[in-house]
C-alpha cells in the first residue's frame, strides 16, 4: 500500500483504538444513525412454520458479503408466529451471538428479503450519515477492535452488547468521498479475491495429486517396471505380481471399538489425567488430545483393554472415515475412545505405516463409506473396516522402501502446498490491511477511484 498518500491533515479521534483520523470526517455514533432489529426462530413442531419460500438467516449462512439465500427457509405463517420480521433487502445483517465471534464478525448485506434467527441482527443506516456497504468494511477493517469493544463479558457463547453496539463512534466521511473508497476497496478486493481462489485451488489440486499419489502406491507400487498381474478384486484391477491380496483383518491382530454404554460415561471425564482419544481428537494425521477429555489413572486401569500401545493405529469410527493417527510412545496407554476403532497390525505382515496409507487413500475411504452403516452418519465397525480389500508387499522391508519413496515425493507436494498457503495468507492479510487504512481514513483514496 506504499503507493497510496495520507491525507494532508489529522484530527485525534477522542476514540483511544481508533487515534487520528482526517480532519474533516465526522464521528458519530452508531445508535444516532441506524436501526436494529433482530430474529427468532418459530416452532420447529409446526411443520406449517417450515420449508416456505422466505430465506431464514442463521450464522452459519454468513459465508459471503452478499445474502441471496439460505439453507432453510420458512412460510409466512412460521414468519408471523415468531419473534422474527421480514427484512427488507439492503440491510447489514451481523453475528451477534455464536462461536465465530471468538475470531471474526461476520457482516453481509442482504439481497432480497429474508428472516433472521435469534443469533443475528438487521442493521439499516440512515444515508444522510452512511451507508450499509461503508459499515460492512468498517467491520471488516476493524474486526479485532470491534470484538474487544462490542462482546458481552462473562457470556457462556460468545455474544455482542447490543448497547456496546450502540455506542459504539463510527467515522462519517463525506458522501460523495465515501462513495469512492468504496470503489477503489471493490475493485482492489475483488482483485485479491480472485488470486486467492487461484491459489486456493491450486491448492486444492495439490491435495488431489498427493490423494492420487497415495492411493497409486499401496494398489500399484512406484515402480514402473513392475510385472503385474489380476488382483482378483474387480475395482482394484492389476496389482504389482508379487503382491498380496488380504483383507484388513488378515494383517491385524485385533480390531477393537473404544468403549461402549457404561463403560465410559461422562462422569468419568477429568481434568489433566489419560486422554481419550476420539475422532475430533485425530488432526492432520496426529493425535491432538483435549485436556477436558481424559480419564483418572484409575479409570485408565479399569479401561486397560481399550489402552493403545505405541504402534497401534487408532482411525475414526463415524464422520470422516479413513482419517487415522499412529499412537508414538509418548501416547502408550492411551484410551481408544467410544468414536473410534483401535487396530493392532501384524507385526510380521504389515507395519504400521502401510496401514496408515492404505486407510488415507481415496479408493479406501470410498470403500468406507460405501460399506458404513448409518443412516444420518458414516458408522464403522470391527467387521466392516476388517473386510477393507487391500493389496501390500509381502515383506515389511518393501512396504518401508515403498513408504520412503512416498514420502520424499509427499514432501515435494508439502513444500509447494505450504508455499501456496503463505501466499494466501498474506494475502488475506493484505486485503484485510487495506479495508482498515481505507475506511480509517490512513491512506486517501479521492483520487484512485
Amino acid at each position: 500500500m506504499s503507493h497510496y498518500k495520507p491525507y494532508p491533515a489529522y484530527k485525534d479521534s477522542g476514540v483511544e483504538w481508533l487515534g487520528r483520523v482526517p480532519e474533516h470526517w465526522g464521528l458519530r455514533r452508531l445508535k444516532h444513525m441506524a436501526r436494529f432489529s433482530g430474529g427468532g426462530t418459530p416452532s420447529r413442531d409446526n411443520a406449517d412454520f417450515w420449508n416456505g419460500n422466505i430465506p431464514w438467516v442463521s450464522p452459519k449462512d454468513m459465508k459471503a458479503e452478499v445474502i441471496s439465500g439460505a439453507e432453510e427457509a420458512i412460510t409466512p405463517k412460521g414468519l408471523a408466529g415468531s419473534s422474527s420480521s421480514l427484512v427488507s433487502a439492503g440491510h447489514v445483517l451481523m453475528v451477534v451471538r455464536s462461536g465465530i465471534l471468538k475470531h471474526t464478525i461476520p457482516v453481509a448485506i442482504n439481497d432480497v428479503p429474508v428472516a433472521l434467527n435469534q443469533d443475528m441482527k438487521a442493521i439499516r443506516l440512515d444515508s444522510n450519515y452512511l451507508t450499509e456497504r461503508f459499515f460492512m468494511r468498517w467491520v471488516q477493517g476493524l474486526n479485532d477492535e470491534l470484538l474487544k469493544d462490542w462482546l458481552k463479558q462473562g457470556a457462556t457463547v460468545e455474544s455482542i452488547e447490543q448497547e456496546y453496539l450502540a455506542n459504539s463512534w463510527i467515522v462519517v466521511p463525506p458522501g460523495a468521498e465515501r462513495e469512492r473508497i468504496l470503489k477503489v476497496l471493490d475493485r482492489e478486493t475483488a482483485r485479491i479475491d480472485a488470486l486467492i481462489e487461484k491459489k486456493t485451488r491450486f491448492i486444492e489440486l495439490l491435495r488431489e495429486k498427493r490423494q492420487a499419489l497415495i492411493t497409486h502406491a499401496v494398489t500399484k507400487g512406484l515402480d514402473p517396471n513392475v510385472k503385474m498381474k489380476n488382483s482378483g478384486v474387480e475395482w482394484l484391477g492389476e496389482v504389482p505380481e508379487h503382491w498380496v491380496v488380504k483383507r484388513f483383518r488378515d494383517i491385524c491382530l485385533s480390531i477393537s471399538t473404544g468403549p461402549f454404554g457404561t463403560a465410559l460415561g461422562n462422569e468419568d471425564y477429568v481434568t489433566g489425567g489419560v486422554p481419550v482419544i476420539n475422532p475430533s481428537h485425530i488432526v492432520d494425521e496426529h493425535c491432538c488430545p483435549d485436556p477436558d477429555i481424559t480419564v483418572s489413572a484409575e479409570t485408565a486401569e479399569r479401561l486397560s483393554f481399550w489402552a493403545m500401545r505405541t504402534g497401534d493405529l487408532v482411525t475414526a469410527r463415524r464422520g470422516e472415515l479413513g482419517r487415522a493417527a499412529v499412537i508414538c510412545d509418548e501416547q502408550n496407554g492411551w484410551i481408544c475412545g467410544t468414536g473410534s476403532l483401535r487396530v493392532r497390525p501384524n507385526p510380521g505382515q504389515a507395519i504400521v505405516g502401510y496401514l496408515h496409507t492404505v486407510l488415507q487413500s481415496r479408493y479406501a475411504r470410498e470403500w468406507l463409506n460405501l460399506a458404513s452403516v448409518g443412516a444420518t452418519m458414516a458408522n464403522l465397525n470391527e467387521g466392516i473396516l476388517g473386510s477393507l480389500p487391500l493389496v501390500l508387499p509381502p515383506s515389511t522391508a518393501e512396504q518401508e522402501k515403498l513408504l520412503a519413496l512416498l514420502e520424499v515425493q509427499s514432501v515435494r507436494l508439502s513444500k509447494i502446498e505450504q508455499r501456496a498457503a503463505d501466499s494466501v495468507a498474506l494475502l488475506k492479510e493484505r486485503r484485510s490491511a487495506l479495508i482498515t487504512a481505507a475506511v480509517t481514513g490512513q491512506i486517501d483514496l479521492r483520487e484512485s477511484a
